[in-house]
């Protein structure tokens, strides 16, 4: 995906995180492991959020592989190390499509 679609894709994003209740604490974290494309947070929990779009939700699930979620878990304990922060946290993905967007709380490997 180009950079300009995935721009797009974290815009509508962090639009309908708002408009769900989160608070958007950073966007495009960068570690020498990868990026966070979103932080936010709702009700003292942080939320980690690994944005993927695609013509339809499989499409754009399957790129989130287990070794971009291990990178990614990485870049979350730097994150957490760096900010020296102790908190609740779930670690998601958001799938946006033509026609929906939906949120994947609380993955895992």
């Amino acid at each position: 995906m180009s950079r300009a679609k995935g721009n797009i894709a974290e815009e509508k994003a962090c639009i309908f995180l708002y408009d769900k209740g989160f608070i958007i604490v950073e966007r495009n974290f960068y570690s020498r492991f990868g990026e966070i494309d979103i932080i936010a947070s709702k009700e003292e929990v942080l939320h980690f959020i690994e944005v993927k779009s695609g013509l339809d939700y499989e499409s754009a699930i399957q790129n989130i592989s287990p070794s971009k979620l291990r990178k990614f878990i990485r870049t979350v304990h730097v994150y957490m190390k760096k900010n020296a922060l102790d908190v609740d946290f779930m670690i998601d993905a958001i799938i946006v499509t033509p026609k929906d967007i939906e949120i994947v709380e609380n993955i895992t490997l």
